[in-house]
């Protein structure tokens, strides 16, 4: 998955790749150079007392190691430009996917492991081209070329380099070994820190109303030692990594030393060829030091990738139509027939064979006890999830037939739970309508019964929303949603029980407001409260998916023993 990646979303920064080859090869075969000329001065220079000689070579390796430096400062900025635009490119990949994603495919792999593929592991990919593009590609030079160089200069040394390299190469294998499935493992724990810190952040009221900080501190605490323990392990691994390189480094050092003293003594070898052997077997020992500092990011780098991948290949089950119909013949209405959802896996669907019609003009209200799937029924009308038998038909059509962005523009959502974004009162309104004037504003407004509280606040309309709407009443938050919807003027309205924080007088308001002001559209109301209903012209009786009783109230109290079950227990706990 790893290079699939990688070819995928570096090709079109080739030029900077080959602009990184280009000065890395330049800048190693610099590096290569340096030692001979180094040689050169000590024994041709220093050893017969040549000072020219010494001057002239010692500017030319001056000259050499100011291109060399160039050379890497160019390397480094173009790898850095490609990493970073291939981090970009992937960022935007995932969010472009995870945007297609329908709510099952979020729901299976969960908020805090999605924003964790789409920032650490797209990081950890980022981080390998960065440190690829810095050493890999002049690490195979140096290698090579050093052991071209040192065998140039003494042959009867390179028993050396024959010990020292695959020694040095066995056991940092043997410690990569060992980090692959701990990285795996660090992934899934950076998960689990995500999930419980959101989940903490997010119900921090709830936290402290029942006093249980001391738990979720716990809690934290143990997800947190999980993670570190891990890191920990992967650190002391890594620890050993510099510690053996030098080891072996060293020893190497003393043997060429030790014996290279006993080849000058008979002759056979100069004082500045034993140097340049030195230097070069150093290059070759860092090489391979540098070679394994990649392969220490590949597995952490592969594991990511393959949780990238896991994101890209997943194909959203709500797909949009190959040939989509962009016009619709009956606007307004909206239609079921025989509609049946199934969630993977499950034992009985969540709704099953639900029919009904909903015209302009009208209202039709679903009411029921808690998990009679009335959400998952209005969530199938925008698309966020595909009936598994029937058909959803809105405006006439198909709504796996119809284009996604015409469907959404002609239907006015509130949803259960009231969202509002970070930014002002007016960005949360204009949300669906982003060219609606203040008026508008203000009149969505006063129909969703928010003008007073909003005109309260300091700044009006241009008031701080904090991120979900925090820093509002749950009943503020609700009647700002609605607003929103009225901003963006659909010819349907469906307000999944979008009135449950709301006093009775407010509500009431409200109601009487969105019949006259909304009486053409087609409204679609998901109650609990059978107050909030009573006008409406159609009622479902939903249980366990399925209609059981439809009709209007009068009607439904006639004939329906469930709505009459639900209308006596509500006027119970009034009365009570």
């Amino acid at each position: 998955m790893l290079g699939r990646l990688l070819v995928r979303f570096l090709r079109p920064a080739w030029p900077l790749l080959v602009a990184v080859v280009v000065f890395q090869f330049a800048q190693a075969i610099a590096s290569l150079y340096l030692p001979a000329l180094n040689a050169d001065i000590i024994d041709e220079g220093v050893a017969v007392g040549d000072t020219g000689f010494i001057l002239r070579t010692g500017a030319l390796m001056l000259a050499i190691t100011l291109v060399q430096i160039a050379c890497s400062i160019a390397a480094v900025w173009f790898g850095a430009k490609a990493a970073m635009g291939l981090g970009r490119d992937l960022r935007g990949a995932v969010f472009a996917r995870v945007g297609d994603f329908s709510q099952r495919e979020v729901d299976r792999f969960g908020a805090p492991s999605l924003i964790t593929r789409s920032t650490n592991d797209v990081q950890q990919v980022q981080m390998l081209v960065l440190m690829s593009c810095t050493m890999l590609v002049s690490t195979p030079i140096l290698a090579i070329g050093g052991i071209i160089m040192a065998l140039r200069e003494d042959v009867q040394l390179s028993w050396i380099m024959v010990v020292a390299v695959p020694v040095l190469l066995l056991a940092i294998s043997l410690i990569i070994a060992r980090m692959g499935p701990l990285f795996r493992q660090m992934q899934d724990r950076i998960d689990t820190v995500n999930r419980v810190l959101r989940e903490q952040l997010t119900g921090m009221r709830v936290v402290r109303a029942f006093v249980r900080e001391p738990d979720e501190t716990i809690r934290f605490g143990d997800a947190n030692a999980a993670l570190t323990d891990t890191a920990l392990r992967v650190g002391r691994l890594f620890a050993l990594m510099f510690p053996i390189v030098l080891l072996v480094l060293n020893v190497s050092s003393v043997a060429v030393l030790w014996f290279g003293a006993f080849l000058i003594e008979g002759g056979s070898l100069q004082v500045g060829s034993l140097t340049a052997f030195l230097s070069y077997l150093a290059q070759i020992l860092f090489a391979v030091m540098f070679a394994t500092f990649i392969a220490v990011l590949l597995p952490r780098a592969m594991v990511s990738a393959d949780r990238i991948g896991e994101i890209l290949q997943t194909e959203p089950t709500v797909v949009p139509p190959a040939d989509p119909i962009r016009t619709m013949p009956a606007p307004g209405t909206v239609e079921l027939q025989g509609a049946t959802f199934a969630y993977p896996g499950a034992e009985q669907p969540v709704v099953r064979d639900v029919s009904f019609l909903a015209r302009p003009g009208t209202t039709t209200a679903i009411i029921g006890s808690t998990g009679a799937g009335k959400t998952t029924l209005v969530n199938l009308l925008p698309r966020l999830f595909d009936v598994t038998g029937g058909a959803v038909l809105v405006g006439g059509v198909d709504v796996r037939e119809v284009d996604p962005e015409l469907l959404w523009s002609v239907i006015g959502l509130v949803p259960q739970r009231a969202y509002l974004f970070s930014g002002t009162v007016a960005s949360n309104l204009r949300y669906g309508n982003p060219d609606a004037t203040n008026e508008e504003l203000w009149a969505a407004l006063e129909i969703a019964q928010g003008r007073d509280f909003v005109e309260a606040m300091a700044d009006g309309l241009e008031s701080s929303i904090a991120q979900g709407g925090t820093n509002v009443s749950g009943g503020q938050r609700q009647r700002l949603a609605i607003a929103r919807a009225l901003v963006k003027r659909p010819p349907i309205y469906v307000f999944d029980d979008s009135f449950s924080a709301l006093d009775t007088a407010t509500d009431a308001r409200l109601r009487d407001a969105l019949s006259r002001e909304v009486g053409d559209a087609t409204v679609i109301v998901v109650a609990q409260r059978v107050s909030s209903i009573l006008g409406a012209d159609q009622i479902l009786v939903l249980e366990d998916g399925a209609v059981v009783a439809r009709g209007t109230h009068g009607e439904l109290l006639a004939s329906s023993p469930e709505y009459r079950e639900i209308v006596a227990s509500q006027l119970t706990e009034e009365t009570a």
